[in-house]
């Protein structure tokens, strides 16, 4: 009867400490933090991905006569600058770190965006089927990109919510949930629409028909 009694005790004791923790938010921040996890896992996947496509660009664009030498050294410093930042699970909960991250990223889109629209003046690049294949995959990485990023703002900001909010807020401080630093949003509609990317320049407009 005794042990009976203890171990309906101990269920109780189980099934109300799982119901305290559930009320409090414990296993919300678990879920959330994993979230978080995964979808800065999936930023740095597309972002390496991105990296690895570049050298392949570099040396065709090269084999094209007198391509544009400073558009071409951007790209290559700015892929270099961004490797450089050693990426560390702590890199993600560092503003001023992440911020560094994101600057350097922005860089490289803006050097391959300019390379790419530099080489439209350029017919052997665009009758290339090896660099137009490589464009087509860097635009599909660009879109893969926003996209993580995206998931990565709402999983933060999931976290952030819940981190501020009462009564989970007393959790966050006793457990040591911190507020996480996030990416810039430029256009806080992103987060629910990624946006088409692509490099092709506008048409050049009809000529005016003469009088």
């Amino acid at each position: 009867m005794t042990r009976m009694f203890q171990r309906t005790s101990l269920a109780a004791l189980v099934i109300a400490a799982s119901a305290g923790l559930s009320g409090c938010g414990y296993n919300e921040f678990q879920k959330l933090d994993e979230s978080v996890t995964a979808s800065w896992s999936e930023v740095l996947s597309q972002y390496q991905r991105r990296a690895d496509l570049i050298p392949n660009i570099v040396n065709t664009v090269k084999g094209e006569a007198n391509f544009e030498q400073e558009t071409l050294t951007k790209v290559i410093e700015a892929r270099a600058k961004a490797t450089s930042i050693q990426v560390t699970p702590e890199l993600a909960k560092d503003p001023e770190a992440l911020k560094k991250f994101q600057a350097a990223q922005g860089e490289v889109s803006s050097a391959l965006s300019r390379l790419l629209v530099v080489s439209e003046n350029y017919p052997n690049l665009k009758a290339n089927q090896g660099f137009q294949d490589l464009r087509v995959q860097l635009e599909g990485t660009e879109n893969r990109i926003t996209v993580a990023r995206n998931r990565y703002i709402k999983s933060v900001a999931d976290y952030n919510v819940l981190a501020r909010s009462f009564p989970s807020n007393l959790t966050a401080k006793v457990m040591g949930y911190e507020v996480k630093p996030n990416f810039t949003v430029e256009n806080a509609a992103a987060i629910s629409t990624a946006p088409a990317v692509s490099f092709d320049t506008a048409k050049p407009a009809a000529p005016a028909a003469s009088k």
